[in-house]
């Protein structure tokens, strides 16, 4: 189960990377699909929502237009889900 310290951080992160206007529109969206998949309180089971989302931010990782510390900060969040 996640903390709630690490949830409102993994949270934190991908808000700042859906910001970022140096950020390719596609990939914002993207991340704020994983974003709200995360915060969809209508699906209780943590493990789904955390897979659904590492779906999302692995298709916008993998990206060759996503710059370099965009992909920095979307691996970071993507490590911390997987070690839920």
């Amino acid at each position: 189960m996640f903390e709630v310290e690490k949830f409102n951080d993994i949270m934190e992160g991908l808000s700042v990377i859906e910001k970022d206007t140096t950020i390719p529109k596609n990939v914002r969206i993207k991340v704020k699909n994983a974003i709200d998949i995360l915060a969809d309180e209508q699906e209780s089971n943590v493990s789904i929502k955390i897979d659904r989302s590492l779906q999302e931010l692995g298709d916008v990782a993998e990206d060759p237009n996503v710059p370099q510390h965009a992909r920095m900060q979307i691996w970071s969040v993507v490590s911390r889900l997987e070690s839920k």
